[in-house]
């Protein structure tokens, strides 16, 4: 990891409409809360992660968690600006107990999808097998058979690849997870 990058809070997304409509999600609680996405609602890259993870500390005061470090980090080694990225979650909550796993993730779907369709990306990224497989339909896809290629999800170009907090507990994923970085460098 490059020691002299200081990883940012990308602003978060205004709270739209829609997502009054989420609340209803088996994972909403009084202590959670919606989070559409955070970044460039403009960008060309359109990055998508399992759930949002905390986003303050115990006393309150936002901070850039593990796998947005990790995830800023690559995507500065990989030359590639903050305004191209626009980072959302296929649940728009963060979990704080136990849920159906299937049932939440098909509720969440839709609401990914109306997201893509509405924002128009040049670029999906699908980070994590979880959110591989709800995008591809497939609960047998995984990253390790579907990384370092190019793949279409709802007539996007889309390149998957590891989840950032499997790269940071898995150093020697790094290398893989920079060569997607750097073959969407190349596109971009």
């Amino acid at each position: 990891m490059d020691a002299y990058f200081e990883p940012v809070i990308w602003p978060e997304d205004k709270f739209l409409e829609e997502a009054d409509s989420y609340q209803q999600c088996e994972i909403c609680t009084q202590k959670s809360r919606v989070i559409w996405g955070e970044g460039n609602p403009e960008a060309p890259v359109f990055v998508i992660l399992d759930n949002p993870g905390a986003r303050e500390d115990k006393d309150g005061n936002e901070y850039v968690c593990a796998t947005r470090q990790t995830l800023q980090t690559a995507l500065h080694q990989a030359t590639l600006a903050a305004d191209d990225i626009y980072l959302t979650y296929l649940l728009k909550c963060r979990p704080l107990r136990r849920y159906n796993k299937e049932e939440v993730r098909a509720f969440s779907k839709p609401f990914l999808i109306r997201q893509i369709e509405r924002m128009q990306p040049k670029f999906i990224v699908c980070l994590g097998d979880v959110v591989t497989q709800t995008m591809f339909n497939d609960k047998d896809a995984c990253v390790k058979k579907l990384r370092g290629l190019w793949h279409v999800i709802l007539g996007y170009p889309c390149m998957v690849s590891y989840h950032p907090l499997a790269v940071r507990r898995r150093p020697n994923l790094m290398h893989q997870f920079m060569e997607d970085w750097n073959m969407l460098a190349q596109q971009l």
